[in-house]
């Protein structure tokens, strides 16, 4: 069976934004599978957990920024942690407004244990590219990155 298309036509199994979506969600349900299954956590959780593993204390609002998430899925996924005990939540001394939150002491051993195994399991995957072509997926995604945020500047 040949895939016929004329010149123009959107081809979407080649089509970059389709193409890093399809990759960027295999990713994502792979890992995803791991977290829940040995930790009981979904990945906005995990990247809450990442994001305030690193950069703790924050506020809802930043972990969204910084996460380029939804606020509402941040909003989610707060909620479970603390439910689950895996973060803490303090009101900001400067601005009674502002709840900041952390990872709690649980929520710590559990970041421990799951940054290596991310870390193994990205290693893992990039094993099938080498120095060079490591070095040509970082440039190229950087250029990507900075070429959308024109994009928006200029769409703004």
């Amino acid at each position: 069976m040949t895939d016929n298309h004329a010149p123009g036509d959107l081809v979407l199994e080649n089509f970059l934004p389709y193409r890093l979506s399809i990759l960027t969600n295999r990713i994502s349900q792979t890992l995803a599978g791991i977290y829940q299954e040995r930790f009981g956590i979904s990945i906005p959780e995990w990247r809450v957990m990442a994001i305030l593993g690193r950069h703790s204390p924050l506020s809802s609002n930043l972990i969204a920024e910084r996460g380029r998430m939804d606020k509402a899925k941040v909003s989610r996924a707060v909620s479970r942690l603390l439910d689950a005990g895996l973060i803490t939540r303090e009101t900001d001394p400067r601005d009674n407004r502002l709840l900041i939150l952390k990872l709690s002491t649980r929520g710590k051993r559990i970041y421990a244990k799951i940054t290596p195994m991310a870390l193994a399991w990205e290693s893992d995957l990039m094993s099938g590219l080498d120095d060079e072509d490591r070095a040509a997926m970082d440039r190229i995604l950087n250029k990507l990155s900075e070429r959308v945020e024109e994009m928006r500047e200029q769409d703004a």
